[in-house]
């Protein structure tokens, strides 16, 4: 009777919401191996006449990395559909404001 299972309900909460540094980042990157997804997330300043020239030649633009972020595979599917909930909340809040209309990159 002891080694049954028991199902138990939780909601987990940041322990310090209040004292956690935001970090503003404007593109990410994604990329994935066999066992987890790596979020990688970038601040990209508006670019110089040089900057474009460039990145019109060497068709790269560096940013620099804010934070990167490894979450295991089984993460993801909870994320896709948190980030989906949370889109249709914005959509739903904002019906006047412009559109997303995809990515700025």
């Amino acid at each position: 009777m002891a080694d049954e299972p028991r199902q138990v309900n939780f909601t987990i909460v940041p322990a310090d919401p209040g004292g956690t540094e935001r970090t503003y980042a404007n593109f990410c990157g994604v990329s994935h191996t066999p066992f987890d997804f790596t979020l990688t997330f970038c601040e990209v300043q508006p670019l110089s006449e040089q900057d474009i020239q460039h990145a019109q030649q060497e068709h790269i633009v560096k940013a620099p990395v804010r934070v990167r972020v490894v979450v295991p595979v089984q993460i993801i599917p909870s994320l896709v559909a948190a980030l989906q909930d949370q889109l249709r909340s914005y959509n739903e809040a904002y019906a006047g404001a412009a559109p997303l209309k995809g990515p700025v990159h």
